[in-house]
């Protein structure tokens, strides 16, 4: 069993073709499947399946997945930090992190990155939840993860500071002249905006908790994967959005106003083991850049 074996895996399994593999690997088509084959001997069984809509893992396949994704990725991992550690001017950096964050804050150190490194590639992996975020990072995805503080994680973790959670509304919206705080049972007869990267409290979805402690129930009028979706509903009028500050200011046509619980949430950057070479460059480059005014102090969220 040969890490290129595992690699012509993953690959094939994140095609879901042998002929794309094949073309995004560089090699023959042929050369490919007889590696799989031999990985298939060595491991005892068939661990893909051909079908007329393209390749699927066996069960065994599914069993083995995890383990050649790990061992790829911390293959290419090891290749990055030996080269950082050199003083490699090229190399790439495999960034993972949540959509609102990717098209909110993190713009600002990627710029800033660009302008200082511009031999060292980004690539940004962006996710929907939480959960997907912690799992990709657990598979050996990217070499940092940038989103909320997980719960537990075993690595290294360097808070960047609260973000602060605003509501958001269409500039024409009768709310969009408050200057103080709103209360938040004045919302009980208002519309708003779902989005699947809503926190989860106690296995209930953060909003409906915080509603229910103010005496009624949010009327949901859409519900969206995307964070930066929801906001754009929220210009149109199609609802109010709980949602950070950053992305809110970042969207045209639309207007943060406070709430009287005052929301925060922690961004963290997390990873698998301590990071050097170009990631505790990156990571440095967050906790300067986010941490304090861009990332919005209030009250804490409580997830």
């Amino acid at each position: 069993m040969s890490l290129r074996q595992m690699e012509y895996l993953v690959a094939v399994v994140e095609e879901r073709s042998f002929s794309r593999a094949a073309h995004t690997l560089n090699v023959t088509q042929s050369a490919l499947s007889h590696q799989i084959k031999a990985l298939e001997r060595t491991v005892g069984g068939p661990l893909l399946e051909r079908l007329p809509r393209g390749v699927e893992l066996t069960p065994m396949g599914r069993a083995f997945l995890p383990h050649a994704e790990l061992a790829v990725r911390s293959a290419g991992r090891a290749r990055r930090a030996a080269r950082a550690a050199a003083g490699a001017e090229g190399g790439e950096l495999h960034i993972v992190t949540l959509h609102a964050l990717a098209a909110g804050v993190l713009p600002l150190v990627l710029a800033r990155w660009r302008a200082e490194f511009p031999g060292v590639a980004l690539r940004l992996h962006e996710c929907v939840t939480t959960d997907e975020l912690r799992d990709r990072m657990e598979r050996g995805v990217a070499d940092l993860a940038v989103g909320p503080r997980p719960q537990g994680w075993p690595g290294p973790v360097v808070s960047l500071g609260e973000e602060e959670i605003v509501l958001v509304v269409s500039a024409d919206d009768p709310l969009a002249g408050r200057t103080a705080p709103v209360a938040l049972e004045e919302l009980a007869d208002r519309a708003w905006v779902r989005c699947a990267l809503e926190p989860v409290v106690g296995g209930r979805r953060w909003l409906d908790v915080v509603c229910e402690e103010r005496g009624f129930t949010p009327v949901t009028a859409v519900e969206t994967e995307q964070s930066s979706t929801a906001v754009r509903m929220a210009a149109a009028g199609v609802g109010i959005v709980a949602a950070p500050r950053h992305l809110a200011t970042a969207t045209a046509g639309t207007v943060p106003v406070a709430v009287d619980a005052r929301w925060r949430r922690e961004q963290t950057v997390f990873s698998r083991v301590e990071p050097t070479g170009v990631a505790a460059v990156f990571v440095a480059r967050c906790v300067e850049i986010l941490r304090g005014e861009s990332l919005g102090a209030a009250g804490r969220l409580g997830v």
